[in-house]
């Protein structure tokens, strides 16, 4: 199926931030490749929704991006259901404390691999249809891809590896490809080990006094696909957070 409609790919689509830039990015009139790796029942749910908006935009991927042999399938089956691609997000991303002493290797693998490694083999893998799109990258970076985040050591450096591979690829896929990131702070609480206190103590460091929303960082994304003359930036979405960490 062709059309002329811009076509997204987004990892990680399925659920909290990663569904909101899916939404977004639907109503701004893009097809999109929704890629999960175990919420199936979730992505199936957006998909459906976004579907009675609009037939036929929206292809579901599941793939666990730790493979990467699968990574250019992904990028293989949007091109083969839509014609083009013209936009990859790379928002898929694990997280956990990594304590020095007690970090695993298995744990620097599972870090590494969704943060980094992925972005970079699917950005590889997509770099020749962005071209003939005079597409866009953009990678969810962490405003702790700057500074570090206590007993996350492993997380702290994947993250700051795909804020340079942000770098290096916007200037190596010039003048085609932009590639860009962006920085949130407090969007959303990770699903566990963080306490209410320690959520009100890092808040009182936010200038702006208050948590972000996914809307907020879905915009960003809408505005850096459509910012024609930035490239290797980095947005920081966050509150005004990364002045005071």
């Amino acid at each position: 199926m062709t059309d002329t409609r811009p076509v997204a790919l987004v990892t990680g689509a399925a659920r909290r931030v990663g569904a909101t830039i899916a939404r977004r990015l639907h109503a701004a009139g893009y097809d999109l490749a929704l890629h999960c790796r175990r919420s199936r029942s979730e992505l199936d749910a957006l998909a459906a929704e976004l579907e009675a908006q609009r037939a036929h935009g929206t292809l579901i991927l599941q793939a666990d991006l730790s493979n990467v042999e699968m990574l250019p399938d992904l990028v293989d089956a949007a091109l083969e259901r839509f014609g083009r691609l013209d936009a990859l997000v790379n928002n898929a991303s694990a997280f956990e404390p990594t304590p020095i002493g007690s970090a695993t290797p298995a744990q620097w693998d599972e870090l590494f691999a969704s943060n980094a490694r992925a972005p970079f083999f699917l950005a590889q893998a997509a770099a020749t249809a962005l071209t003939n799109s005079r597409g866009c990258i953009v990678n969810l970076v962490d405003v702790y891809a700057e500074r570090p985040l206590a007993r996350h050591p492993i997380y702290c450096m994947a993250k700051a590896a795909l804020l340079m591979m942000t770098r290096s690829l916007a200037l190596d896929l010039a003048p085609q490809v932009r590639v860009n990131a962006i920085a949130p702070g407090a969007i959303l609480w990770p699903e566990s080990g963080k306490t209410g206190a320690e959520q009100q103590t890092l808040l009182a460091r936010v200038p702006l006094a208050r948590s972000g929303t996914p809307e907020d960082v879905a915009d960003a994304v809408l505005w850096l696909l459509q910012a024609p003359y930035v490239t290797g930036e980095v947005i920081h979405v966050d509150g005004g957070r990364s002045l005071n960490i």
